[in-house]
């Protein structure tokens, strides 16, 4: 009778398990404990592209918009990890873009002079390219501000390089405000701010990798050239001057 009792009360521990199993709706808090406990190695990897953050992938692999290689994300919802004074991204060759690439399209400068864009500013230089806005609230200011940096500091390592800066708000920026824009962050000579038609500057933000359906979506790349010598490469805009000025460096050093 005692074993019949105790195989009766075994099952009943059984069934209540199963039902309680069943039943079982998890809290928040339970979630996240289990969540906390779950072995970090089966957390989904993700990575994005430094320049066009909208190019994810959970696999390692080039941007198709500009050819660099995704960096891994942190946490959902994050951008690369890349902090703007130490960054962690370095400049990446591109065998995908060439001079030949770079429309020769009139274009006027921050005193309202009109220039060839590639004639005028690329032809036999070295050049770093940025991309701005001058209503910009978010990344124009910190970009322009590491471009004024880059001025300075590059005056022993590279004096013959020249900074641009394409505004891709053409039809809100003409060259009054961007010589304004310019004179607030204290631009010497040697950097060239460049507005033009919007039809022109289009085509042109096109064939430079950097057009955007929308201002504010903008990449904050760098490009980086030395067209005598036909190098090319993409920086982070947000890395540090430093990181910036060996780039621009290496390319006008390239033979």
């Amino acid at each position: 009778m005692a074993k019949e009792n105790k195989l009766l009360l075994t099952r009943v521990f059984i069934v209540a398990a199963v039902i309680a199993a069943i039943c079982y709706v998890p809290t928040p808090d339970s979630k996240l404990a289990i969540a906390q406990t779950r072995p970090k190695s089966q957390a989904t990897k993700r990575y994005a592209c430094p320049m066009h953050p909208e190019v994810a992938s959970i696999k390692p692999r080039k941007c198709p918009k500009c050819g660099m290689a995704l960096r891994r994300v942190n946490k959902v919802g994050a951008g690369p990890a890349a902090p703007t004074n130490a960054p962690d991204i370095p400049p990446e060759e591109t065998s995908s873009f060439s001079s030949a690439q770079i429309p020769d399209v009139p274009v006027y400068d921050q005193n309202g002079k009109q220039l060839n864009f590639y004639s005028d500013l690329i032809k036999g230089k070295t050049v770093a390219i940025n991309f701005i806005f001058t209503t910009c609230t978010t990344a124009c200011p910190p970009l322009t501000a590491t471009f004024r940096r880059v001025q300075q500091d590059m005056a022993t390592s590279a004096p013959e390089a020249t900074l641009i800066s394409i505004s891709v708000d053409p039809t809100t920026d003409n060259p009054q405000r961007l010589n304004d824009f310019a004179a607030k962050f204290k631009a010497g000579p040697g950097w060239t701010f460049v507005t033009g038609d919007n039809t022109e500057i289009t085509s042109l933000l096109r064939a430079l990798g950097a057009a955007a359906a929308n201002k504010n979506d903008h990449t904050p790349m760098i490009l980086i050239g030395n067209d005598e010598a036909g190098y090319w490469t993409r920086a982070y805009g947000l890395s540090s001057p430093a990181a910036l000025v060996k780039a621009i460096a290496e390319a006008a050093n390239h033979k």
